[in-house]
């Protein structure tokens, strides 16, 4: 680039937004720069701004671009435009936080300066901040589960949804993933819509117990993960058209219904949403319109607990709620019968902060030993999420168990392999 500007002035009917460093490239194999990501949004605002007006919003800030590590910043920045509203939110810690609420463009536009590559808003409104108004469903699929299955999950989520008087609208997660989101009326608790959610999760697990599963703890789970702890109180998942950070800009994109068995998420992108939102418009325009109640999920919750299914576990950083079971994966309960440890054929194959780039160094080296890769099933592919020292990220292993031992390739360096305790506990080695 000839030279980075300084910053560049936008204007919205009296209101004024300052693009510092514009220039700046944030997706570098895209080429996409900060002030590319604000044109992109500006171009779907109406419907960016429909997923997160009202809402308080959680600023998940890539200040280095999309390819280093981001943070999140709960509270609203001291320096702020006098125009851009704020409310505060009150936590399962009993904290508390002032939060930036976006009512329009302006503030769609201020938030993405800060290095808001993605949306994170509440699912709560700022006039009410107990009683949610959505009810998420993340469709989360395991390692090495098919794009197909996550759609066919997603029908049958629609279905069943369907049968209980609510309507879903899908959208791809922009990742591996699928949301559906339902708008109920603020009425319930945020224990209330995460107790439906469960009900919800498990009663799509009983209908495709082979693509589905509502199983906390990994050890547990396959395919499909309808993950219900979205909808627990301070949890947030990026809104609609959100960009997430990943190689090729990556949209999370409301979708029809119709276009869900056929869609392929590596279509939508920062290059191709502006065009498809420009010939349709917004799929979830409507959604405000569609408010359904709770009852008959709460209905189904009771049942369930009846039968003897409780609580479903809670993240690991909430308090121990009424009802749970013990917060322990069932193969470390003491009620487990233990079973001799068997050392396991497991190798390395990547290592980084970034998620998306140690899964496209898995898809890497699964091209590269293509003649043991059908012998692989998903439980085979570890993806972990490492603990560094101010920070998380992922190690991808694989269990060669089901290969033949002729066949096995040995441990090779990680591609990638960036490991960012490596230094750390080389210095604490060497003391």
């Amino acid at each position: 680039m000839a030279g980075e500007a300084a910053s560049t002035l936008l204007s919205f009917e009296g209101r004024e937004v300052r693009i510092t460093h514009p220039d700046k490239l944030y997706f570098s194999q895209a080429r996409i720069s900060k002030f590319d990501l604000v044109r992109y949004y500006l171009s779907v605002a109406p419907g960016a701004v429909a997923g997160i007006q009202d809402r308080p919003i959680v600023l998940k800030r890539f200040v280095n671009g999309a390819e280093a590590e981001a943070f999140y910043q709960k509270r609203a920045p001291a320096q702020r435009p006098r125009w851009l509203r704020t409310v505060t939110l009150s936590f399962p810690s009993g904290r508390t936080a002032e939060e930036i609420v976006v009512d329009d463009a302006a503030g769609l536009a201020w938030i993405v300066n800060l290095g808001c590559i993605e949306l994170h808003p509440h699912p709560v409104r700022s006039g009410n901040l107990a009683h949610p108004d959505e009810l998420r469903i993340d469709l989360d699929p395991g390692p090495g589960v098919n794009w197909t299955d996550v759609c066919r999950v997603a029908l049958e989520v629609k279905g069943f949804l369907e049968e209980v008087g609510l309507r879903g609208w899908p959208k791809t997660s922009g990742s591996r993933g699928m949301h559906v989101i339902v708008r109920i009326e603020p009425r319930w608790t945020f224990a209330e819509v995460r107790r439906a959610a469960v009900a919800l999760s498990r009663a799509v697990e009983r209908r495709v117990p082979a693509l589905a599963s509502s199983k906390w703890w990994k050890e547990e789970r396959h395919g499909v993960f309808l993950d219900y702890n979205q909808n627990a109180k301070d949890r947030t998942t990026c809104s609609a058209y959100s960009v997430r950070p990943l190689p090729d800009a990556r949209v999370s994109t409301p979708l029809h219904w119709h276009e869900v068995p056929d869609c392929d998420p590596a279509d939508f992108t920062i290059f191709t949403i502006p065009e498809r939102f420009a010939k349709i418009g917004n799929p979830h325009a409507d959604m405000d319109a569609a408010a359904g109640l709770l009852e008959k999920l709460l209905e189904l919750a009771e049942k369930d607990e009846a039968a003897g299914l409780g609580d479903a576990p809670w993240p690991p950083h909430f308090r121990k709620m009424k009802g749970e079971a013990a917060r322990v994966a069932p193969s470390r309960a003491k009620s487990a019968v233990k079973k001799p440890r068997v050392k396991m054929p497991l190798i390395v194959v990547a290592n980084s902060p970034d998620k998306g780039a140690a899964l496209a160094g898995l898809e890497r080296w699964k091209r590269k030993h293509t003649g043991i890769a059908g012998f692989l099933t998903v439980d085979d592919v570890l993806v972990d999420s490492m603990r560094g020292r101010s920070s998380t990220w992922t190690r991808i292993r694989v269990n060669l168990r089901h290969v033949p031992e002729a066949l096995r390739p040995t441990q090779e360096i990680p591609d990638p392999d960036d490991d960012p305790t490596r230094e750390w506990r080389g210095k604490r080695a060497d003391k």
